[in-house]
């Protein structure tokens, strides 16, 4: 019993040698490589069995995620928890394994700080994510959760690092929260279709794998052997159509949990450009993360919030089936890890990277964000300096229209404002008197009027056609603008109309009272 236990604490401490650079092909004998296969053989079978098992039993309680005929387009309710299933089978992978072999004594690590680190953060993230699923928590819960796990994490030694050098703290503690915060939520944002992030997740967990036995990180060939074959596992009921879901429990985890290993991965690059290794193996999640915080903020929408705007979404409304979209994310993902594992290399990393670069653009601009175009016209266009020149014009409107006393003055005002906006003309009736611009007395042919009432018989007409060019807010402006100085006045005037002949009426009454009397009528 002794030596299963020490052969079980073996295996599991195995995670810590992630960064000690030891040589792998002079660790890894004949056994290590059996051990490596059968963490991956066992974290397979493990999930290929526990994952109906857990997703009978929530289907049982209820704890399911419902269709809604808008984002979330499966046909009938479908258990959320499939992260719980990923954590049991990557930790029954290492006892199986561990009472599997009788001789891993070379392989036993010597430091337990980012087992035990990285170890205590994955859990905190898992439970948020689990908590979530069943009971629901809200975006800041779930954002401080986050960072808190993060925070562990770095103590633990997940530190983003620059040409494989450690970065001083005040400058890496932000730049590695924030790089496993993004990864985290990169995953969660992407796991709107069966298969997808745990397909995602699959191929990035390989492209790590392979990245850490060129860089012969023993350490963390470990940690990924066995995730890639939870996922593996996984996918056979997760695969369209899916009857499990990964849930915030399994994409929050997973996310992270490949953050942390793409910051690890950064430790051992000593290329000037080492972290954008991991950012390709990364790139569709990270790159769909991005994508969905830009647009939201270009839209004024919560950032936090729900869409149909994902890069799956747009791919689905171009009539692509969901397994069609599936396959066409891997092999985007495969073309990415090839990326990033040719950008290791010195002699051609920086052209990979253009290339990549450049790839990755014309894929977004084929996907057929209308933000982002708007956005480049707004901005090198021309209409962004346009919309300040019109809002510019509209507030000396407003000053002008503001300063007339008179009716016939307030008419002269807009008359200057509809030859200035670009109004085909206008009629108005202001104070029992009916103005109208010679110019437009005419209906236009093409065209359209706007009717913007003062009161219950007051109002001003505005007349457009629609050949001429129209600036930006234009319309809205200057209607709001008419109405709004316009109407204020007339109520205004009308208050001191009703007052005057009020005083009128009841003058000769005062005139008969004493003054006490008199004043108490004021009063009332």
């Amino acid at each position: 019993m002794q030596s299963c236990f020490l052969r079980l604490t073996t295996v599991i401490l195995l995670l810590t040698e992630i960064n000690n650079g030891v040589e792998l092909g002079a660790r890894l004998r004949q056994d290590d490589v059996f051990i490596l296969l059968s963490l991956g053989v066992f974290a397979f079978l493990s999930s290929l069995i526990l994952t109906p098992v857990i997703r009978d039993w929530f289907l049982r309680f209820g704890i399911v995620d419902h269709p809604d005929a808008n984002r979330k387009i499966h046909t009938s309710p479908v258990p959320r928890v499939g992260g719980l299933a990923i954590l049991l089978s990557y930790l029954i992978a290492y006892p199986a394994t561990a009472f599997g072999f009788l001789s891993v004594s070379s392989l036993i690590p010597q430091d337990m700080r980012l087992a035990a680190g990285m170890g205590a953060a994955v859990l905190i993230v898992f439970l948020t994510g689990f908590l979530d699923d069943v009971f629901g928590l809200k975006p800041w819960q779930k954002l401080l959760a986050q960072v808190a796990a993060s925070g562990i994490a770095y103590w633990g030694g997940v530190q983003i690092h620059f040409r494989g050098q450690a970065l001083d703290a005040w400058l890496a503690i932000p730049l590695s929260i924030t790089w496993l915060v993004a990864c985290t939520n990169a995953f969660n944002l992407i796991d709107g279709m069966d298969g997808l992030a745990a397909g995602v997740g699959l191929f990035a967990t390989i492209t790590t794998l392979m990245a850490a036995l060129a860089h012969h990180d023993i350490g963390l060939v470990m940690a990924t052997v066995p995730l890639a074959g939870c996922l593996l596992g996984f996918l056979r009921y997760n695969f369209n159509p899916a009857s499990i879901f990964l849930g915030d429990s399994g994409s929050l985890t997973i996310g992270f949990f490949l953050g942390c290993c793409g910051a690890i991965w950064s430790q051992k690059a000593a290329t000037l450009l080492g972290m954008t290794a991991p950012l390709m193996a990364f790139a569709i999640p990270l790159l769909d993360a991005s994508l969905a915080v830009l647009r939201r903020f270009l839209r004024n929408q919560p950032i936090f919030g729900a869409d149909r705007r994902h890069i799956h979404h747009l791919l689905l409304d171009r009539g692509m089936t969901p397994r069609r979209v599936a396959l066409l994310v891997y092999g985007t993902c495969t073309v990415a890890a090839i990326c990033s594992l040719l950008q290791t290399g010195d002699q051609f990393g920086g052209l990979v990277i253009v290339l990549f670069c450049i790839a990755a653009w014309v894929g977004v601009q084929n996907l057929g964000y209308s933000e982002f175009g708007l956005a480049r016209r707004l901005l090198f266009g021309g209409t962004f300096r346009q919309i300040i020149d019109v809002q510019f014009r509209l507030k000396r409107f407003e000053q002008a229209l503001s300063s007339a006393v008179t009716a016939e003055q307030s008419w002269s005002v807009l008359q200057t404002g509809f030859e200035e906006f670009g109004f085909a003309g206008g009629r108005a009736v202001m104070e029992g008197q009916i103005f109208e611009s010679a110019f437009g007395r005419e209906e236009p042919k093409e065209g359209f009027q706007l009717r913007i009432p003062l009161s219950e018989s007051e109002y001003v007409n505005l007349r457009r056609e629609f050949n001429k060019p129209l600036e930006s807010g234009v319309v809205a402006g200057f209607a709001e603008v008419v109405y709004r100085v316009l109407s204020a006045r007339l109520r205004r005037r009308s208050i001191e109309r009703e007052t005057s002949q009020a005083g009128a009426a009841i003058g000769p009454e005062w005139n008969r009272r004493p003054v006490a009397v008199a004043a108490g009528t004021a009063r009332q």
